[in-house]
């Protein structure tokens, strides 16, 4: 079947679009913060079982996990902020109360926070209620925290339901950075509002280079050098701005042998004439102040659901 959710649209055909501040490459640095609890298996390992047998608790993957919020995100803080740069925090919302002092130093180090739900649990595997009710403690136990309630989302492992965007919209979610399909914020259909949906790089993303590929450190900053090129040259060509996220984890990227790497990078943004660096909320005012909302992406009632479902 075509894409539900967003018409599609040739890259060459979109609206025509005003840089943000002079900036024609928009960068959206976004670092995971995840909660994987002591005493349920681990999303993701580093170092497989013995004979292939899982076990709980997972001390040695627990730890990998760990040692990001312990010393990988302090790393991460820091080097962000001696360069003056701002990143959104993608935060199970659980992280507040089980790592407390990580949340602390994102807030103090001005980040915005994303909901990215309660613990590290894909939404997939829930029931309607039972996303509703996660979408609802995320939001509302950061905004408690923070005093803002969160304006995007990220699902954990980006994983949706058929009706996980209608929650977020009725969630009050301005923002998802789910649907990682365009280089641009695209308009999402929903039951009840349009979303947007912002762009979110697979390819240059830590979990997928150092997790799941397994190349070695330098990759990443092969990989954004590679992007900026081709995005300035079709920005200078067409006009026409591009958004890059940058998906990180503190334990991938705030290791010592991949850290030095991590800096480089921030300094490659730093110095290229045509990149801002700015949030989730910065692009979706931006976008939206340009190509506002249509109101043909709201699905009528009693519309047929978007995915037909098994018998």
């Amino acid at each position: 079947m075509s894409n539900p959710r967003i018409p599609f649209q040739l890259s060459s055909e979109r609206t025509p679009l005003q840089p943000l501040d002079g900036g024609h490459i928009l960068v959206h640095i976004v670092v995971n913060v995840e909660h994987w609890p002591f005493d349920r298996p681990m999303p993701r390992t580093l170092l497989t079982p013995p004979h292939g047998k899982e076990t709980v608790p997972d001390v040695p993957n627990f730890a990998w996990a760990e040692y990001g919020l312990r010393c990988g995100l302090p790393r991460m803080i820091e080097a962000l902020r001696d360069r003056g740069l701002r990143a959104s925090a993608s935060l199970n919302a659980s992280v507040i109360d089980s790592h407390p002092g990580a949340a602390l130093a994102m807030l103090e180090a001005g980040w915005e926070f994303i909901g990215h739900g309660v613990q590290q649990q894909s939404l997939a595997q829930l029931d309607a209620h039972a996303q509703a009710e996660a979408v609802r403690r995320s939001l509302e136990r950061i905004a408690a925290f923070t005093g803002t309630r969160p304006r995007g989302w990220l699902s954990p492992g980006l994983r949706e339901a058929a009706d996980t965007p209608d929650i977020l919209a009725a969630a009050g979610v301005d923002h998802v950075l789910d649907w990682c399909l365009d280089d641009l914020p695209c308009w999402m259909r929903t039951a009840h509002r349009p979303l947007m949906a912002q762009p979110y790089m697979l390819e240059v993303n830590d979990s997928v280079i150092y997790a799941v590929e397994k190349h070695s450190s330098p990759e990443m900053k092969l990989r954004l050098e590679r992007t900026l090129d081709v995005f300035a040259r079709e920005a200078a060509r067409h006009g026409q701005p591009r958004v890059l996220a940058i998906g990180l984890h503190p334990h991938l990227m705030g290791v010592p042998h991949r850290f030095g790497d991590f800096e480089a990078m921030l300094e490659l943004l730093l110095a290229h004439p045509m990149v801002r660096v700015v949030t989730g909320s910065a692009i979706h005012d931006w976008y939206a102040a340009q190509v506002p909302a249509p109101a043909a992406l709201v699905a009528p009632p009693g519309d047929a659901p978007f995915f037909p479902m098994p018998q």
